[in-house]
């Protein structure tokens, strides 16, 4: 049981990026790169700002609902903003700022600048970055992410941050969307359907760029767009998987938010609390590591958590629920029916106030377990690694039909790995993720009738040391 099976680290694509912004005057202020100014000619001048605020649209234009009350939020109820749109291609017909007509029509609103970029360089152009600096909100149209995640790094991802660091904001629609997730599916090897992505979550389609935007609140997110029109569940389950698997967010968990067409738009003010405009949206919660995600394999894993947000609905972002999901699993790449809708759960936790056990030494056998039986949960969970080979074992028991989820962080000391077993110590679900530090997560379903003993196993894979591992032990 000590021993682990190899594992192999599956590299994360970088992206490639290209942006828009409007002017009632076209100036070619670089080779590659268009202005249209559309509004004042003068931007505002104004000390503080009260967002940040955000958008995130299933579809590439402005919902003006949503772009309202961002606007009205950013500028608390008083004065006017500039906008900056940001684009990686021109319309092929009719207007060429079809995101600053809409924009223009938004009661507080002074300027939109339509900036359109094709360059990779382009995210350097000394003009675009000013204009963007000297603006309170970015939009990213809608179009090819993997041109947006190009301006990784560049002059241009640093001005984006300054305005919502300022108290502005930033949104975007379908691919703009998509790059304003901390992990974005950036679709540089091309798009990848539902059943796809299911049928091998690491399909060459499917590549991500990290490390780009990471607005507060909104962590562990990988964004999704056309959601229910192009049955977009299956590949957003696939998404969460591989972010979980591949350590691409912290905590052992990843967080899917796949917003609808045809007017869906997520509102996110500045205390993280999103509300839902326009059509529904879906937040997809992986909170364990898969029970299959290898390439070329199908996707197997259980109880996805999933909330529906209708319009009018809110979603806390900075103090996320735990209860209120329904839950929908993946078996060889063969999702469970009805994956957009479900009886939402509500006998989940946390149980009042919870509970905290600290390891007692010795409690190196079954037989030494320390006992969390009578805890309320969630039980966090505190131990060591005292020795390279130094195993840990608590117990608790589980009803018919209540699952156990356990999430561990790690200090950066040792490497510990973690297994759930059954009262006869057999092996039932494990978490054996590589590298000193990196989180362990797992989750069980008790399935048999009556109730039973299971215990945990922390187990030290390579390093010691005094540090304290903690794990959150919450059943539902």
């Amino acid at each position: 049981m000590t021993s682990r099976h190899a594992r192999r680290l599956v590299p994360v694509s970088t992206a490639l990026v290209a942006l828009a912004l409007p002017l009632a005057l076209h100036q070619p202020a670089h080779a590659a790169a268009n202005r249209i100014r559309l509004g004042g000619t003068a931007d505002v001048s104004r000390t503080t700002w009260n967002g940040p605020a955000f958008t995130m649209n299933g579809a590439g234009g402005v919902v003006t609902a949503s772009m309202s009350r961002a606007v009205d939020a950013i500028r608390g109820g008083t004065g006017s903003l500039d906008v900056v749109v940001l684009a990686g291609s021109a319309p092929t017909s009719g207007s060429k700022t079809p995101e600053c007509d809409t924009i223009m029509t938004v009661t507080g609103v002074n300027s939109c600048t339509t900036w359109t970029l094709t360059a990779a360089n382009d995210g350097n152009n000394s003009q675009v970055n000013t204009d963007i600096r000297n603006a309170e909100f970015v939009y990213f149209a809608g179009g090819d992410q993997c041109r947006y995640a190009a301006w990784k790094g560049t002059a241009l991802e640093a001005s984006v941050e300054s305005v919502v660091a300022k108290g502005g904001g930033s949104g975007g629609g379908s691919a703009g969307h998509h790059i304003n997730s901390p992990v974005v599916y950036d679709a540089c090897n091309g798009s990848v359907t539902s059943t796809e992505a299911l049928a091998n979550p690491y399909d060459r389609a499917i590549s991500f760029t990290t490390g780009m935007f990471q607005w507060a609140d909104y962590g562990g997110v990988i964004n999704d767009s056309h959601f229910v029109t192009r049955d977009r569940m299956g590949r957003t389950m696939a998404f969460v998987a591989r972010a979980v698997k591949d350590g691409l967010t912290t905590g052992g968990a990843a967080w899917g938010v796949g917003v609808e067409e045809g007017g869906g738009s997520l509102f996110i003010d500045r205390n993280g609390l999103g509300t839902q405009y326009g059509k529904d949206a879906y937040v997809v919660l992986g909170d364990h590591q898969p029970e299959q995600a290898v390439d070329r394999k199908p996707l197997t894993y259980s109880n996805f958590k999933i909330w529906r947000l209708t319009p009018g609905t809110t979603f806390d972002f900075r103090n996320r629920p735990t209860c209120g999901y329904y839950l929908r699993s993946v078996t060889n790449g063969t999702p469970d029916a009805n994956l957009y809708n479900g009886t939402p759960v509500t006998n989940c936790g946390p149980q009042s106030g919870g509970s905290t056990l600290a390891e007692s030494e010795p409690n190196d056998t079954r037989d030494q377990a320390n006992d969390a039986t009578a805890l309320s949960a969630p039980t966090t969970i505190t131990g060591g690694m005292k020795s390279t080979s130094d195993r840990d074992y608590f117990k608790t028991t589980l009803g018919s039909g209540q699952t156990a989820s356990l999430n561990c962080a790690v200090p950066d000391a040792y490497d510990a790995d973690l297994y759930w077993l059954d009262s006869a110590g057999s092996t039932l679900t494990r978490s054996v993720n590589d590298g000193a530090g990196t989180d362990e997560s797992l989750t069980f379903t008790r399935t048999a009738t009556g109730t039973d003993t299971y215990y945990l196993d922390v187990e030290a894979y390579s390093g010691s040391g005094n540090a304290t591992y903690s794990c959150t032990l919450s059943k539902s």
